[in-house]
């Protein structure tokens, strides 16, 4: 049975009204170290965790998978090739093929298709080579994190450093791996259950771009939950359901008070809030920002990246993709808005603009 069939049976579980919100009238706008720090390391590697945290990131983020035996590792994606060593390991050569995933034709390697054990054999390498070319010294030297090493380096770092970095686990794909008998969710109720992390002081906030399995986790966790949204398209589990729904519907005032019901977040893409023209250029910001905070929700938004190929053109440095922009001023644009949060690849970078921004508004 699949977690939202789950969800809709069980009416006996805590209802999520019931749980801690963040406190009313703190203003603190929070850093996201998207996959860590990957402006600085290769993403979703111990090393990129633990060096968002020592710049000082309110949360490091790993987007959560599973391996064949069950185990929660860190990738962004189940495939796997163009963030490590797979392609050139002569003994996994047989293990590429081509699977459909959330209805799209997928060929590499995928993690459901190796055991932790195998998978510990790799190691990680930069995603973005052209834009990146500083972290390719980095190729080969870190492995592929496991869930709970990743909560360990969290612990580990938070005594050490005197304060609690949080942790925002995403989901990926859940409706596809809940189809091939890997659901995750029970697994990631366990694990914060195991460490001690599923209560409302909790510094943990769980992400998903679909919805049934936040209904469903909205049960069973005491934590923040996330709700992604993308600028087109529509929930997986809606598109399965035949649910006619999309992720614009969700964001009406209408949409935003029915998340409410089981979220604490709601995480739109920047240019959702920014829209672009057809230079590249912003535009007046959109009512979102204002519709979530109405509805009880806090806004998070992904992704703020410092070379000039992500920022709008009025905040790049020059025509060369890889070299950095003004992102402090794409962001000065964001925190204007009114966003809570922000997702960044460069997390230094967001802090400091936190850090002038707030001097500013004083």
């Amino acid at each position: 049975m699949g977690v939202s069939s789950v969800a809709e049976a069980d009416t006996t579980a805590p209802r999520h009204s019931d749980a801690k919100r963040h406190p009313k009238g703190d203003e603190t706008i929070r850093v996201f170290g998207h996959r860590g720090a990957p402006g600085h390391r290769p993403e979703h590697t111990l090393a990129s965790y633990e060096l968002a945290a020592r710049m000082g990131a309110d949360y490091i983020e790993p987007d959560l998978v599973p391996t064949r035996d069950g185990v929660l590792v860190a990738r962004h994606e189940n495939e796997i090739s163009g963030t490590t060593d797979v392609a050139e390991r002569p003994e996994f050569a047989d293990r590429r093929t081509t699977k459909v995933i959330d209805g799209e034709r997928v060929t590499g390697w995928f993690t459901e298709d190796f055991t932790l054990a195998e998978l510990k054999t790799l190691r990680a390498t930069e995603r973005l080579p052209e834009l990146r070319q500083h972290n390719t010294v980095f190729d080969g030297r870190f492995e592929i994190p496991t869930f709970q090493e990743i909560i360990d380096l969290e612990r580990e770092l938070s005594r050490e450093l005197g304060r609690r970095i949080g942790i925002a686990p995403e989901i990926k794909h859940p409706s596809y791996f809940d189809s091939v008998g890997l659901g995750m969710e029970p697994d990631v109720v366990r694990a914060l259950d195991r460490n001690g992390l599923n209560h409302p002081h909790a510094k943990v906030a769980v992400q998903s771009f679909e919805v049934g399995n936040l209904r469903w986790l909205d049960r069973r966790l005491r934590v923040d939950l996330v709700q992604l949204v993308w600028s087109s398209g529509a929930p997986r589990d809606f598109v399965e359901s035949g649910d006619p729904r999309e992720y614009a519907d969700m964001v009406t005032p209408a949409g935003l008070r029915e998340m409410s019901e089981y979220a604490d977040w709601v995480a739109p893409v920047t240019t959702m809030i920014l829209p672009r023209d057809e230079n590249g250029r912003l535009t007046e910001p959109t009512s979102l920002v204002t519709h979530a905070h109405e509805a009880g929700l806090r806004v998070v938004t992904y992704t703020v990246r410092a070379e000039n190929t992500f920022l709008p053109a009025e905040f790049r440095s020059s025509e060369v993709d890889g070299a950095h922009g003004d992102v402090f001023g794409f962001l000065r644009e964001l925190f204007a808005a009114g966003v809570d949060a922000v997702f960044a690849d460069q997390p230094d970078l967001a802090l400091l603009a936190r850090e002038e921004w707030k001097t500013h508004s004083e």
